[in-house]
């Protein structure tokens, strides 16, 4: 499986708000925000429910797996999808980074992948507390 995903009961709004604050407190900063809804709604004029991709980034890793892997940039940043499902439940879905990185054979990556993995899940665990 390449992500995991944990469902919370609450607007795309605060599921938003709770998703950035418990990356920042994990060390994750967003750099990318994509609002899937709107470019749905304004290039092809398709209403959908809320859909948007946050790219999120933890400098410190980012370093590590940089300098171990120059080429690394094109597996980053991590991605963390906030959906909204029909009957009001927000699906936040996390890019695995274990799976995701062992597309690299390079042993520093395979250092840094779970440890980003680990602050991923402690981020989804705090959206269910």
């Amino acid at each position: 499986m390449y992500g995991f995903n944990v469902i919370i009961q609450t607007s795309m709004e605060e599921a938003e708000r709770k998703v950035r604050e418990a990356l920042m407190e994990e060390g994750f900063g967003v750099l990318t925000e994509i609002d899937v809804q709107k470019v749905m709604k304004a290039k092809l004029d398709i209403d959908r429910s809320g859909y948007k991709i946050l790219g999120a980034c933890n400098p410190d890793l980012a370093h590590k797996a940089i300098d171990a892997e120059p080429d690394i940039g094109l597996l980053l940043p991590c991605n963390v999808l906030i959906r909204e499902e029909a009957n009001g439940d927000v699906n936040v879905g996390f890019m695995d980074p274990s799976a995701v990185l062992t597309l690299v054979d390079n042993p520093m990556i395979a250092e840094v992948a779970p440890v980003v993995r680990e602050k991923l899940q402690r981020v989804a665990a705090k959206l269910q507390a």
